[in-house]
């Protein structure tokens, strides 16, 4: 799995002009899927994400978590995450996992960060979604799960 992790006052998704979810201070995660990612890649990131200190103590210091500052996450599918952009001008999407096989595991990491007490707002998978946010700091992260096997 690879997700884009972006620190945010504010977030919403819409789908065809209705908002489907919305946060206030919390994150927003761009998720994408491979074909080899399985449930457990989606417990990894869950965990990962939420513990990540990358909100500010009183002392400035990015030293807090999503949990500790009792944020929200805002969960946007995104396939694009694994475009191949080496060779040509048109993105290869042939490492995305399809539809059938990354939707069970979106949907495992998004409620395992839900089992964490975290509320988590989504967009509608595979649907074309306007993501609109204020990216606070700017802190933008990618976390991946093929890094389990190192240190968390």
């Amino acid at each position: 799995m690879r997700v884009v992790v972006q620190r945010a006052k504010h977030a919403k998704v819409t789908v065809n002009g209705e908002v489907v979810g919305s946060i206030d201070h919390g994150l927003v995660l761009l998720v994408g899927v491979t074909h080899s990612d399985t449930v457990e890649d989606a417990a990894f990131i869950a965990d990962k994400i939420a513990h990540l200190r990358i909100f500010e103590d009183e002392s400035g210091k990015m030293n807090l978590s999503v949990l500790d500052v009792g944020g929200e996450i805002l969960s946007v599918s995104q396939f694009t995450l694994y475009g191949d952009c080496r060779k040509g001008r048109r993105p290869n999407f042939m490492e995305a996992a399809k539809p059938d096989r990354a939707l069970p595991i979106y949907e495992a990491m998004n409620e395992a960060l839900r089992q964490k007490g975290i509320r988590v707002e989504t967009g509608k998978f595979g649907a074309m979604m306007e993501v609109e946010l204020i990216n606070d700091g700017p802190v933008t992260l990618i976390v991946e799960s093929k890094e389990k096997a190192g240190n968390k």
